[in-house]
């Protein structure tokens, strides 16, 4: 297949709740392409369980949220992006119900309806809006099929986007305060292996975290990091790279499965479930004063200390105290998960071990959804929107994915006419003038094995400065030694995730290394204290990570 040049109004590269809702306002006011490395429904959304947080009670109130969130984030939260989030939260539950997101109801005396509404840890009142224990699923499925009715909006499925068209591959370089651009993007068909160039005049980068860059995640195998990577390559700010969620409860197997962990939602101990000790221990008594409803970061440190100090290969989840037909009703994906692998989760407990599950940081956005390059957008769990600091409150992630692409979309509309204007610069094609074709498809898995491995071990829920000085030294050379396997061979989508994989892995690192306390989600058992006042890691592809606060 010859390359072609493909032009479009918004290139969008991601498909989940933050990539299609941009599709949804964008397609409006002009033409929408989306690029998805898999199917159209391989995203972190179709993974989300426990739901997506807000004000909705009258009982609650928007400050009660504002404030929940604040103390999450251990003080490293922008207030003026949580604001937006909270307030705007209403709207966005309105648009998904809009668009025909089936979420749980129950009926009322005198049979009104009102949706469900749930609690998880963190959380100081009932908010979270749910579709039974598939949430993600469900909005996923309801965005999709309004995408797929959209004559403004193409999905090319199976393409892997390599890098940001830019001022880089024309040999350009932006002097005094002129911005680098961004034009869209060089996309890898998986199938044929030839390389498109999609120009645009508005790319949003919504291409989901970076948990595969650890051995234990609850992330689909898409999630490599790539739109950081490719911004980090490009020259954009990132921030806050270092505060990795470690979601505290992932089903334990002893038979080692393929693909993510499978999640025991937040949700559960939000309705009364309590984590055991091997011997039967209550786990979470006398470390926190919520106990089991403690923020994450706090129980997946007791997990882990509990397990090395005990040699058990997991703890345990009981939520035994509620009946069955319950259960069966408020979490069906997870009550027959547990029973096809022998658990009756009515009549014993859960073995559970924490996994690697939410990005807080990333490629730092205003709070339009602008990244530091201009005409590139990015929005979900591959933005730094301000809104988690130094550890996101349960259920916000899919809050923040609608409300900022929503206003993304907005300010990428308003835009969209002047920009028609302009001329997109003319790239040059792909060339593999000079590679080889690697056959050996073991030596890109081996090297993922050793960044993967790499992380686990030295990079972790607990950290040190020892092994995070060993951890940067190995991954330097690791990342040389993909680098030259990446440019002296065919591209493909394999070699590409190794290599977006190892940036994400040497920014979390350089990120870690550079934080002299310890918050939110970054422990270094070397330096336990938090600072007195908090500061942002911020990351610049041409200068050193520096620490300073970030605001709005």
């Amino acid at each position: 297949m010859k390359p072609r040049v493909i032009t479009t109004d918004f290139l969008i590269i991601g498909t989940g709740i933050a990539g299609l809702t941009f599709a949804l306002n964008a397609a409006q006011s002009g033409t929408v392409t989306i690029v998805t490395k898999k199917d159209d429904y391989e995203s972190n959304t179709n993974y989300a369980q426990g739901g997506i947080a807000s004000v909705l009670d009258p009982l609650d109130s928007f400050e009660g949220h504002i404030k929940d969130t604040l103390k999450a984030g251990a003080g490293l939260c922008d207030r003026k992006s949580v604001e937006i989030l909270v307030h705007e939260g209403p709207n966005a539950i309105d648009k998904l119900l809009e668009w025909g997101t089936d979420f749980t109801w129950i009926k009322e005396a005198g049979g009104k309806k009102t949706l469900e509404l749930g609690r998880e840890g963190g959380h100081s009142y009932n908010r979270i809006v749910h579709a039974a224990d598939l949430t993600g699923a469900a909005i996923e499925s309801a965005l999709l099929e309004k995408v797929n009715n959209d004559k403004n909006i193409t999905i090319y499925e199976n393409h892997t986007a390599i890098d940001l068209l830019t001022e880089h591959q024309l040999d350009i370089t932006p002097q005094g305060d002129n911005p680098v651009h961004c034009y869209g993007a060089y996309i890898l068909d998986n199938n044929s292996g030839t390389v498109h160039t999609f120009k645009a005049r508005i790319t949003l980068l919504a291409s989901g975290g970076v948990g595969q860059v650890y051995p234990h995640t609850t992330n689909p195998s898409i999630a490599t990091g790539d739109g950081i990577a490719m911004a980090y390559r490009a020259g954009a700010l990132m921030a806050d790279m270092e505060f990795i969620q470690f979601h505290p409860t992932a089903f334990f197997s002893k038979n080692k499965e393929t693909g993510p962990s499978f999640l025991i939602s937040e949700a559960v101990r939000g309705e009364g479930a309590v984590l055991l000790t091997a011997r039967g221990s209550r786990l979470m008594e006398g470390i926190h004063p919520q106990e089991d409803l403690a923020p994450r970061d706090i129980v997946a440190r007791a997990i882990d200390s509990e397990l090395k100090q005990s040699g058990e290969d997991s703890v345990f989840l009981d939520i035994s105290s509620k009946d069955r037909s319950f259960l069966q009703k408020r979490f069906p994906h997870i009550f027959m998960h547990c029973m096809d692998r022998g658990i009756d989760i009515s009549r014993e407990p859960i073995p559970v071990v924490p996994a690697a599950h939410y990005l807080c940081g990333g490629i730092v956005s205003d709070l339009h959804g602008r990244s530091t390059i201009k005409n590139l957008y990015v929005s979900g769990e591959s933005a730094r929107t301000g809104v988690h600091g130094a550890n996101r409150l349960a259920s916000n992630s899919l809050l923040e994915g609608i409300v900022f692409s929503l206003r993304a979309a907005t300010n990428a509309v308003e835009t969209i006419n002047e920009k028609r204007k302009e001329t997109l610069p003319e790239f040059p094609l792909w060339s593999k003038e000079g590679t080889f074709d690697l056959q050996e498809l073991i030596l890109v898995q081996h090297n993922m094995k050793q960044v993967r491995s790499l992380m686990w071990d030295y990079v972790g829920i607990v950290r040190t400065d020892r092994r995070l000085k060993t951890a940067y030294r190995r991954i330097i050379l690791l990342a040389e030694e993909i680098h030259d396997v990446y440019w002296s061979s065919t591209i493909s989508s394999h070699m590409v995730e190794l290599r977006n994989l190892a940036t994400a892995a040497k920014l979390i690192i350089k990120s870690a290394m550079t934080r002299p306390d310890s918050v939110g989600l970054h422990y270094n058992s070397d330096h336990p204290e938090t600072a007195a006042e908090g500061q942002n890691v911020i990351l610049h592809s041409e200068h050193e990570p520096i620490l300073t606060r970030m605001k709005q």
